[in-house]
């Protein structure tokens, strides 16, 4: 049997499951879904979610990964009990990082767009209407996203993903800190800020709320075998609780200082805050515009933006890889060629949605993005994290005894005793409660 691939070094693993993590749904969704939902109230909500239903997760689903040394594909019938049909959710995994990259790509093409645009001096005429509603635009610009992802992938883990992922992750936190920086000097900051931290909580909701675990469970990419993946990577010298706040204190760090940068820009030149999917575009392009030194302040956000948009296009990309090359037995150039044209047929939909298939799948207004979006982040991720949780902490699935010794083994931060019920009783009846409640409230038409 061929010896699975294994990262290079800890912190490989640190920094390529935070990739994962952070990308678009920290600096493009977080913020516009924070202005929506009323700014400081929803961050708090979004924390809690965090830690009470994103931490324990990722720690299943790390453990899961490590036990079965698999992808989600093959994991379950590694750890399930003979005649069991867990391994069902393997496919919905499979599903789940697909129906992400059919719209998270197109993402990634914007991003670089954009960043070409400033680059280049052309950053007076953009518009975000204007960019998605230009089908020429919109797949190039996917082309080179797909082609980007999956090149860097043909090499082996140490040499392709890890290394690429370490340098990106690092100039992403030089250049956040930087402009966040930048930010807290403009004369809006302090009202920005006001907003962004201190919670109104007249504003907090039921809708709220499901948009922070939603949000939580996004930005973590827990639910879909993301996180999985990576731990079947890894070693067991190190404990998967102490492993699971490293990613996410990195996650959080993210989003966080994503608000610090947008939010007293906002502020500062009267742009309003819920503007939606919008703003990161609309609002930081004027900004930029309209500020001294512009064009390489847009140059460097945008840049930072692709950085972010790749770290987790890249390692999605690994896990279908994965899951498509445990199946098959394919080399990694054939796995990367055939995955890579298949994403690009799929991703197509999103990026001429608003051009040429014209489909409104909710309310006025809603495209092909949404629909994946909604088939992600609305069902397999709270789904996904919802049976983690059963598989791990009941007799009829992995067990609560099989995952406490596997998410001990080595040093750092134990899962505790008393940790047990928040495991095995408040994951999945909040998760079950709040996924109920946001498609009952969710905006069909």
């Amino acid at each position: 049997m061929k010896e699975r691939e294994r990262l290079g070094s800890r912190l490989g693993f640190i920094l390529l499951s935070a990739g994962c993590a952070i990308g678009c749904g920290n600096v493009w969704k977080f913020p516009w879904m924070t202005g929506q939902f009323g700014g400081g109230g929803f961050v708090l909500v979004y924390i809690l979610c965090l830690l009470l239903l994103g931490l324990p997760c990722m720690t299943m689903e790390f453990a899961m990964g490590r036990a079965s040394q698999a992808s989600p594909l093959g994991m379950y019938q590694k750890l399930e009990k003979p005649g069991q049909k867990w391994q069902i959710h393997g496919w919905l995994c499979l599903l789940g990082n697909v129906a992400l990259m059919a719209f998270y790509t197109v993402v990634t093409g914007w991003m670089i767009y954009y960043f070409v645009q400033f680059l280049i001096g052309n950053s007076a005429d953009l518009g975000f209407v204007k960019m998605i509603t230009n089908p020429g635009v919109n797949m190039g610009y996917l082309v080179v996203a797909v082609i980007l992802g999956f090149g860097i992938l043909c090499f082996n883990i140490q040499g392709g993903l890890e290394r690429v992922t370490k340098y990106l992750m690092v100039a992403l936190f030089i250049l956040m800190l930087v402009l966040a920086v930048h930010s807290a000097t403009m004369s809006g900051a302090k009202e920005g800020l006001h907003f962004y931290l201190v919670p109104d909580f007249s504003k907090i909701t039921g809708s709220v709320i499901v948009g922070a675990m939603n949000q939580a469970f996004f930005t973590l990419s827990i639910g879909i075998g993301s996180m999985a993946i990576f731990g079947s990577y890894i070693g067991r010298e190190r404990s998967l609780l102490g492993e699971s706040v490293n990613v996410i204190v990195l996650d959080t760090l993210v989003a966080v200082i994503a608000g610090f940068i947008m939010f007293p820009a906002c502020f500062t030149y009267n742009i309003e805050v819920n503007a939606g999917p919008s703003l990161l575009f609309d609002t930081m392009a004027t900004v930029f515009n309209n500020m001294p030194g512009g064009r390489i302040w847009g140059t460097l956000f945008f840049l930072f933006m692709v950085f972010a948009a790749l770290s987790t296009e890249l390692a999605v990309f690994e896990n279908i890889l994965a899951m498509i090359r445990e199946k098959t037995g394919w080399s990694r150039p054939k796995g990367c060629l055939i995955c890579g044209i298949g994403i690009l047929i799929l991703a197509s939909t999103t990026a001429l949605g608003y051009s040429v298939f014209h489909f409104q799948p909710f309310a006025e207004g809603s495209a092909w993005l949404d629909f994946w979006d909604f088939i992600v982040s609305t069902n397999l991720l709270p789904i996904g994290a919802l049976v983690f949780s059963l598989f791990c902490c009941f007799k009829f699935g992995w067990g609560w005894d099989r995952f406490i010794e596997e998410a001990n083994a080595g040093k750092g931060w134990k899962v505790k005793p008393w940790m047990k019920p928040i495991f095995k009783y408040l994951v999945p009846v909040c998760v079950v409660g709040l996924y109920i409640y946001g498609l009952c409230t969710f905006g069909w038409k």
